[in-house]
Formats: C-alpha cells, sequence, structure tokens
C-alpha cells in the first residue's frame, strides 16, 4: 500500500494497457497445445479417466500461470499525487518495488510506443520513462495504455501544486511601479512599490 505524505493527495492512476497481456495469453495457449498433443499419444495406455486427469492437470499448470501473471500485470500502476509521480510494481506476489519521482525534481519525461499497432487508438501503449536530476531514470512504466496522454496530463494538472510550479526571479516592477519610484527618487526618498 502506497503511503502518502501529509497534505498529499492521489489525483489519477494509471494502469498497464491490457492488449500486451492479452497477446501473453495466446502465446500461452499456444505453448500449451504441445503438451495436448504429447499426451494424446498415451491415449491408449490410459483409461479415459487417467486421461481427463491428464488433460486437467495440463490444463491448470497454464491457467495458474496466466493468473500469476495477470495479478502482477494488473497490480502495476502509475499514481500520480499533487506532489510526486510513484511507480509500483509487483515483481512477484511478495515482493513490490515502489519507485518516486518528485515534480520538482523532473528533467524529463520520455515516452516511446511500439510498432505499428500503437498507431490505432486502442491499441496505443508504449513506455512511460522519467529522468531526475538525482538520476538518470526515476520511473519506468512499460505497456503504459497512451503514454502520451500520461505525459501531457503530467504537464498541465489543473491543480497545480507549489511544488510543480516554475520557479522565477522576481516579478519585474510595472510600468507604474517604476514611475512612481522614479518619482520618489526624485523627491530623495527611496521607495519601493508593493
Amino acid at each position: 500500500m502506497v503511503q502518502l505524505d501529509e497534505g498529499e493527495n492521489m489525483v489519477k492512476t494509471f494502469f498497464h494497457h491490457p492488449f500486451p497481456f492479452f497477446m501473453f495469453v495466446v502465446k500461452t495457449i499456444i505453448v500449451s497445445l504441445p503438451c495436448y498433443v504429447v499426451a494424446t499419444f498415451f491415449q491408449g495406455l490410459m483409461s479415459p479417466m487417467d486421461m481427463f486427469i491428464v488433460y486437467a492437470v495440463i490444463s491448470a499448470i497454464f491457467v495458474l500461470i496466466i493468473a500469476y501473471e495477470a495479478s502482477l500485470y494488473f497490480l502495476d500502476r502509475l499514481i500520480i499525487t499533487n506532489i510526486r509521480i510513484i511507480h509500483v510494481e509487483w515483481k512477484n506476489l511478495f515482493d513490490v518495488d515502489e519507485s518516486e519521482a518528485e515534480f520538482e525534481e523532473i528533467q524529463d519525461i520520455e515516452t516511446r510506443e511500439h510498432g505499428i499497432l500503437s498507431a490505432v487508438p486502442f491499441l496505443n501503449y508504449g513506455s512511460f520513462e522519467v529522468a531526475t536530476a538525482s538520476t538518470k531514470i526515476a520511473v519506468i512504466f512499460h505497456n503504459a495504455g497512451d503514454p502520451e496522454s500520461i505525459k501531457h496530463f503530467i504537464y498541465h494538472l489543473e491543480q497545480k501544486p507549489s511544488s510543480i510550479r516554475v520557479k522565477t526571479e522576481s516579478p519585474e516592477p510595472s510600468t507604474y511601479d517604476r514611475a512612481y519610484e522614479e518619482e520618489s527618487e526624485e523627491a530623495g526618498i527611496i521607495r519601493r512599490g508593493d
């Protein structure tokens, strides 16, 4: 569970695009087919009940693999708060990595969209990378749905925290303030406009 600091609020959460996982499921099914073919060679040596158990065991193994990968894939997320970006990555069911980048430390946000299919709107996915001053890459979120929109969302947060505002030098005095200062100097009084 992500711990938020005092005064920190969750703004939006992004998850992986489902298409890469769908492709993983298709590949897993294709890999499982030879196992069923090999099992049929033993059909004459086993009873129908034994064959049913063999097929059930093969199916259970591949269903468990898909379920395990699904839980890791869909538990991963990219959390945007009013202060920072947090990437929660599940390495396995017992090991979770969290990487983060505060808005004021962000140097660059880079997105990469993969292949021709990424041009299709509902298949638009790729990688989202945040570089900070302290490290080259602080946050990497692979298979992000429409990574370019995540980048624009961060750049155009409607409720920008003070830490994301660009720090500038003191603002230029207005024409009125300069004229007022000149009049004051002529009178021998040094005053500054509010």
